[in-house]
């Protein structure tokens, strides 16, 4: 059996999986897909995948990616050859909570312009600070990287709101609301957070209204895909003071164009898509994969974070 690694793990990462797999066969190649024709399983990013590799792939029984998004990979070629692709939910969550902590607990502690006038040497103590405590966050994609952010602002005394299809219940929401029912809310909410994946439910999901119905203190937080809302809407609701800041991972275009808007905007932060980055990565990913290619050579169970391409998550 064959796996094809389209990124490269650390040394000693890689010698764990030669040793603990003696009868696998592995191949470590940076975006090198040269053993597609004869890999057995892929473990890719995803993006680098097009519908041609698929069709090359002659023996590719299952897909493993090493992400939670897979919108850019090849949907109607991978389902046609009924090819198995999990991905690694879940593993984001630390660090996009704590990145999401970070970018909130800095405007409300108004650490840009005291930052700001440390270079300029100038002692003022006028901040403007407000605190996150007893405020309301709406929380867009209650997974679990959205349960987890819940958790953590809720120890700090936020009151949490989930916000999915369905407004079923999730862990650590004090309310759910479904789509549909978004525009209710936002009056009420101080920061909206979004997570969502991008599906064909998501795209473009706010709109102008969702924007006027917030308050003009709120901000708008998007940490999941850069579809959620175009970028005009947006930038005329910061313009026009409808929100007060978007801090912002995510993009319609990436990388974000030189001459965007976005970069010179004062009440933007513009973050290249980095919130998930972490040195414990890859690891968390084998954590997942291991148990995985044990099942799957024991013929015993599909891969755990199985995902639905034709709904695309």
């Amino acid at each position: 059996m064959e796996v094809l690694f389209t990124f490269i793990p650390k040394e000693h990462q890689r010698q764990q999986l030669i040793n603990e797999f003696p009868e696998v066969q592995f191949y470590f190649e940076y975006k090198d897909k040269a053993r597609l024709p004869s890999a057995d399983i892929l473990v890719t990013f995803g993006e680098d995948l097009s519908a041609e590799d698929i069709q090359q792939a002659g023996q590719l029984k299952w897909i493993m990616v090493a992400s939670a998004g897979v919108e850019k990979m090849p949907h109607a070629a991978i389902a046609e050859r009924e090819i198995v692709v999990s991905n690694v939910k879940g593993i984001h969550k630390t660090p996009m909570t704590e990145s999401v902590l970070a970018h909130l607990l800095s405007l409300k502690r108004s650490l840009p312009s005291i930052y700001d006038n440390q270079r300029k040497k100038e002692w003022s103590r006028k901040t403007g600070s407000t605190e996150l405590h007893e405020s309301t966050a709406l929380i867009i994609g209650p997974g679990a990287i959205g349960m987890e952010i819940g958790r953590v602002l809720q120890a700090l005394g936020v009151r949490t709101i989930g916000c999915n299809r369905s407004g079923k219940h999730a862990d650590y929401m004090e309310g759910m609301v479904s789509f549909d029912s978004i525009l209710k809310v936002l009056p009420t909410v101080d920061t909206v957070i979004s997570v969502l994946p991008s599906t064909n439910e998501t795209k473009y999901l706010l709109k102008k209204e969702h924007f006027q119905a917030m308050k003009n203190t709120a901000i708008f937080m998007n940490f999941g895909r850069g579809d959620l809302v175009e970028d005009q809407v947006l930038i005329d609701a910061l313009e026009t003071g409808e929100i007060a800041y978007a801090v912002l991972d995510v993009f319609e275009q990436e990388p974000l164009p030189s001459d965007h808007p976005f970069w010179t905007m004062e009440n933007v932060v513009v973050s290249p898509h980095v919130s998930s980055h972490s040195e414990k990565y890859v690891e968390r990913a084998l954590d997942v994969f291991i148990p995985n290619l044990k099942l799957w050579l024991a013929e015993d169970a599909y891969p755990t974070n199985l995902v639905n391409m034709e709904k695309g998550y």
